[in-house]
C-alpha cells in the first residue's frame, strides 16, 4: 500500500464511494483519526443526496450514541443521527469481540446503502486480527481505509494483506492525538449521561428475568452503576443503569420509550464511585482477598505464622485479620478517610504497628480467653502517654480482668501519663460502665446506660451492634454497620469548576449528620448549601455490614441470634475451628464445625463467608476446610492457591 490519500483530503475515497453503494472499514490504532475522517466523507457525500450510515463500534468511546453499544448513525442536517444500537454493556472491544461482531451484524443488515464502520482501535494480536477480520465479514465490507501515521508500518499489515478486499492507505493528519484517559472517561460519561436525560426508575424482579453476560453477584455493591440492557429475540430494546437493590428487585434508571423485558444483559461496564462509566473491576477480586503473612521471607512456611490473612474493604472501612486464619483472633478495621482503627478481639498484638494503637478508639473484645486479649499489654504499652481514652466493651466480668492486667504491672513512675480505658460490660439491655487508668489503683463507676436493639455505640457514620453467645461463658458478637457510602462525583467536581480539598471532608460529615441546610464555603469562592451540593456532587448508597462471631457452641439459640445479626451482611468472619469428622472435639469445647459455619452464613445470606479460627491440627493441609465449608455456603472466601487446587480436581 502506498499512501496516495491524505486524511486531511480525502477526495479520492469520496469518490470512491461515490461510485456506488461500498462498505468502507476505517482501521487504525487509537487516536489516528478515524471518527474524524468517517465525519469528513459524510459531510462531502451528503452534499450528493446520496444516504450515508456510520456503524460506531467502539463501544468504549463511540462517535455518537450511548457508550457501552454499538451505534448505528445516519446522516442528516451535518451530523449522525442515532438510527438504532445494539447494547454491549462493556467498553471492552477486545474481551467481547465476538458479541460486538455479531451486532455489527444486525445493524448492518438492517440498511442499504453507503456504510462506513468506524472501528475500535483494537489493532495488535490476536484480538486485533480476530476482531478485523470477523468485522469485515458482519459488514460485508468491500473497502478497507487503512489510517497510518508518517514513516509508520500498519498494524496487522499481512492480515490485511491477506483479507482479499480493496487495501486504501490513509495518511493520518498530523493534528489527530489519542485523548487522555481522563479525558476520554469523562466523554463517555458526558454521552451516557447525554442518552439516559428524562430517564425515569423501574424496578424488576431478579428472580424473573434471564440474566446473560457476566452477571454479578446477587450483592447491592455488585450492582449499583451496573450499566444493563433489555433484549427481545437477541436485540437490545432498551439501556439502563441500576441505581438500587433491594432483595430480588432492582431499581433500574431506562430511559423514555424503552422497554422492559424478560431477558437482561449485563457485563462490566459501570458507573464508578465518582460518577465516571468504566470499566468495573472483579467484584471479588475488588472487595476481598487474601494476603501471605507479612513478616514471612518467600522461602518460609506460610502456615507456620497463623496462615492466609484475609482483607475486605468496602467503601465505609478495611477490615484485616491481623495473625491469619490458623493464628489468635484480631480483625483490624481501619475506618476510610479517617486516622481512626478498630478492633475485635485482641489476640497477638505484635503485628499491629505501634502508630495504630494510638489511633484505636474502640475495641469490641468476645470474651477474655487468652487467645482473645493477650494483646491487652500490646496495647497497654504503646499507649503510654496517651490522653484520649480508649473504649473497651465486651460480656460481664470484663472490667474486672483488665484491671487485673493494668494492675500486674507496677506504675510507680508513670504520674498521670497512663493509659486510660472505659470499660463497658453487656449485661443484657445495658451497658454498666467502668474508668480505669493506669498509675491509679481500683476502678470508677461510670453508672450504666440503656442498650436498645442491641446497639452499642451509636455514631453518625456507623454503629456497633452486639448480641451475647455460649461458649460455656457469656461470649459477644459484633456487627459494623455504616450508616451511609458517600462518594464524591469527580467529574462533577470539574464540570463545576472546585478543587478537591478539606471542604468535601466537612460536606460528608455534615451529610452524616444530617444537617442539609448548612452553608459551606467552596474553594471558588462562593457558597451553596450541604443539601444541594450533595444531589450535585455525591452519590450516596447504603452501607456495607460487616460482622464478626467467633467461639459459640453449635446451638439452636446461638444460630438464631447470629444468623438475625449477620442477615444480609457483605461480609461475615466466622469461627470454623473443626472439621465435621472432629464433631466431637467441637461439641466438648463449645466450637462450630465447618459444616455448621457454612450453614449459618446460608442462612444469613451473607454475600463473603471468611471463616477463621481454625484449629492447628489443620495447618499443614487446610484445603479440606475449604472444601467442606464451600459444600455448605457457595459464598466462602477461598484463598488463591485453595481456590486452585479445588478446581483442579
Amino acid at each position: 500500500m502506498n499512501h496516495q490519500i491524505s486524511a486531511e483530503h480525502p477526495q479520492a475515497l469520496v469518490e470512491l464511494l461515490s461510485a456506488g453503494d461500498r462498505r468502507m472499514l476505517l482501521f487504525g490504532p487509537p487516536g489516528v483519526g478515524k471518527t474524524t475522517l468517517a465525519w469528513i466523507l459524510a459531510q462531502q457525500l451528503g452534499k450528493t443526496d446520496r444516504k450515508i450510515h456510520c456503524l460506531s463500534a467502539d463501544p468504549g468511546l463511540p462517535a455518537f450514541g450511548p457508550p457501552g453499544a454499538v451505534n448505528l448513525g445516519v446522516w442528516l442536517q451535518g451530523e449522525w443521527q442515532l438510527e438504532d444500537h445494539e447494547a454491549l454493556c462493556s467498553l471492552d472491544a477486545a474481551r467481547f469481540r465476538l458479541p460486538l461482531s455479531e451486532a455489527v451484524s444486525r445493524l448492518a443488515n438492517r440498511i442499504e446503502g453507503t456504510l462506513l464502520i468506524d472501528t475500535p482501535g483494537v489493532v495488535r494480536g490476536v484480538a486485533g486480527a480476530e476482531l478485523l477480520t470477523s468485522i469485515l465479514s458482519a459488514a460485508a465490507v468491500d473497502l478497507v481505509a487503512v489510517l497510518v501515521r508518517e514513516g509508520r508500518i500498519p498494524h496487522l499489515d499481512q492480515e490485511l494483506q491477506a483479507l482479499g478486499r480493496e487495501l486504501i492507505a490513509v495518511a493520518a493528519s498530523p493534528r489527530a492525538r489519542r485523548p487522555s484517559k481522563n479525558s476520554r472517561d469523562r466523554e463517555r460519561t458526558h454521552a451516557w449521561d447525554a442518552y439516559l436525560a428524562g430517564a425515569r426508575v423501574q424496578k424488576i424482579s431478579l428472580s424473573r428475568t434471564n440474566r446473560l453476560g457476566t452477571p454479578p453477584r446477587e450483592a447491592p455493591e455488585a450492582w449499583i452503576g451496573k450499566q444493563v440492557a433489555f433484549l427481545q429475540d437477541g436485540s437490545s430494546v432498551g439501556m439502563g443503569e441500576v441505581v438500587a437493590m433491594e432483595g430480588d428487585s432492582l431499581s433500574i434508571r431506562l430511559p423514555p420509550g424503552k422497554r422492559v423485558t424478560a431477558s437482561l444483559l449485563v457485563r462490566d461496564a459501570v458507573r464508578d464511585p465518582s460518577g465516571l462509566l468504566v470499566t468495573g473491576k472483579r467484584f471479588a477480586d475488588r472487595v476481598v482477598r487474601y494476603l501471605p503473612p507479612s513478616d514471612l521471607v518467600p522461602d518460609f512456611a506460610q502456615t507456620l505464622q497463623g496462615g492466609y490473612r484475609p482483607m475486605v474493604q468496602t467503601g465505609s472501612a478495611s477490615a484485616l485479620l491481623m495473625n491469619g486464619v490458623f493464628g489468635d483472633p484480631q480483625l483490624h478495621l481501619r475506618l476510610a478517610h479517617q486516622r481512626r482503627s478498630l478492633l475485635f478481639d485482641l489476640g497477638d498484638g505484635t503485628r499491629l504497628p505501634g502508630r495504630v494503637a494510638h489511633q484505636v478508639s474502640d475495641i469490641f473484645i468476645s470474651h477474655a480467653h487468652m487467645d482473645h486479649i493477650c494483646g491487652f499489654l500490646w496495647l497497654l504499652r504503646a499507649r503510654i502517654g496517651e490522653r484520649e481514652s480508649c473504649r473497651l466493651y465486651g460480656p460481664p466480668g470484663l472490667a474486672s480482668r483488665i484491671e487485673h492486667l493494668i494492675e500486674g504491672i507496677h506504675w510507680d513512675r508513670i504520674g498521670d501519663r497512663g493509659p486510660r480505658f472505659v470499660i463497658a460490660e453487656l449485661h443484657g439491655d445495658r451497658l454498666q460502665r467502668f474508668l480505669l487508668q493506669a498509675g491509679r489503683p481500683g476502678r470508677q463507676s461510670l453508672g450504666e446506660i440503656a442498650v436498645n436493639e442491641g446497639i452499642v455505640l451509636d455514631e453518625a457514620g456507623f454503629r456497633i451492634r452486639a448480641i451475647t453467645l455460649d461458649h460455656g461463658i457469656p461470649v459477644a458478637a459484633y456487627a459494623f454497620e455504616p450508616a451511609l457510602q458517600i462518594n464524591i462525583r469527580k467529574e462533577r467536581l470539574i464540570a463545576h469548576g472546585l478543587e478537591p480539598g478539606p471542604w468535601l471532608t466537612e460536606l460528608k460529615q455534615q451529610i452524616l449528620d444530617s444537617q442539609p441546610d448548612v452553608r459551606l464555603s467552596l474553594p471558588n469562592g462562593s457558597s451553596s448549601t450541604v443539601n444541594e451540593l450533595a444531589k450535585e456532587l455525591t452519590r450516596v448508597t447504603a452501607g456495607s455490614k460487616i460482622v464478626y462471631a467467633t467461639d459459640l457452641a453449635d446451638t439452636g439459640g446461638n444460630r438464631d441470634r447470629l444468623i438475625a445479626l449477620a442477615k444480609g451482611a457483605h461480609t461475615l468472619f466466622c469461627e470454623s475451628p473443626f472439621m465435621r469428622g472432629d464433631a466431637d472435639q467441637a461439641r466438648r469445647t463449645g466450637h462450630l464445625t465447618t459444616k455448621a459455619c457454612g450453614e449459618i452464613a446460608t442462612q444469613a445470606s451473607v454475600r463473603h463467608l471468611i471463616p477463621f479460627h481454625f484449629s492447628r491440627r489443620y495447618e499443614d493441609a487446610p484445603l479440606p476446610l475449604y472444601d467442606e465449608i464451600a459444600a455448605a455456603c457457595p459464598h466462602v472466601v477461598i484463598p488463591s492457591s485453595t481456590q486452585a487446587s479445588l478446581a483442579s480436581r
